[in-house]
């Protein structure tokens, strides 16, 4: 591969002959109109220039056993920010509880490799979660919320978020098994969702990643 002039991303096209499998033909990961066009998306190195469905495919082998959740009764645009994290952290799926429309921009297309499942409400994924065996753990700092730090938080498990401002639903924190609340030490009452589930979400990692 070659790398572009500076400020701009990715790699551009595949310099010399093209790699070939032992037959001599194209591995099936890999695009041709990647290669010889370049790859400008934002994917880390290793998946340079692979199909799109080979690295969806190549992460499912490794999804971690957390999904991440977040009500959208009020378009809240904070979702794209969760789902891009989501991603990063190789969750198993995420999801969308009410509204099925989200703005997607701020995922910065990472919702296209991972898995999305949409819920007409609470209700829904409770019994969602319910049938698979997997505890609904909510996010946000509530009374009678438990603090995250020191909560060894379910390997298999479903993290729901609420939205900006209003955080969850009475309904949502009545569903959950545990609200889990991140501590703060400033004069701001809450945190910004996006940036509450990355905190979260790292949490799991530092307990269940790579273990």
């Amino acid at each position: 591969m070659t790398d572009r002039p500076a400020g701009t991303v990715g790699v551009g096209p595949w310099e010399g002959g093209w790699p070939v499998d032992g037959d001599g033909a194209l591995p099936g990961h890999l695009d041709p109109e990647l290669l010889a066009a370049g790859d400008t998306r934002n994917v880390v190195d290793r998946y340079r220039y692979w199909r799109h469905e080979a690295i969806v495919a190549d992460l499912d082998t490794r999804r971690h056993g957390f999904h991440v959740a977040v009500e959208n009764w009020e378009h809240d645009f904070n979702i794209g920010s969760v789902v891009r994290t989501a991603n990063a952290f190789n969750a198993a799926a995420f999801h969308v509880v009410g509204r099925r429309r989200w703005n997607r921009r701020g995922a910065m297309v990472t919702d296209r490799y991972q898995h999305e499942h949409h819920h007409a409400d609470v209700a829904a994924l409770h019994a969602w979660a319910g049938e698979r065996g997997l505890p609904l753990l909510g996010v946000d700092n509530v009374p009678g919320s438990r603090p995250l730090e020191g909560y060894a938080v379910p390997r298999d498990c479903i993290l729901l978020l609420g939205q900006e401002g209003p955080g969850l639903s009475p309904d949502a924190l009545a569903a959950c098994e545990e609200v889990l609340a991140i501590t703060q030490h400033g004069s701001t009452r809450s945190m910004n969702a996006g940036a509450a589930a990355a905190v979260v979400m790292y949490h799991w990692a530092l307990q269940h990643a790579g273990a």
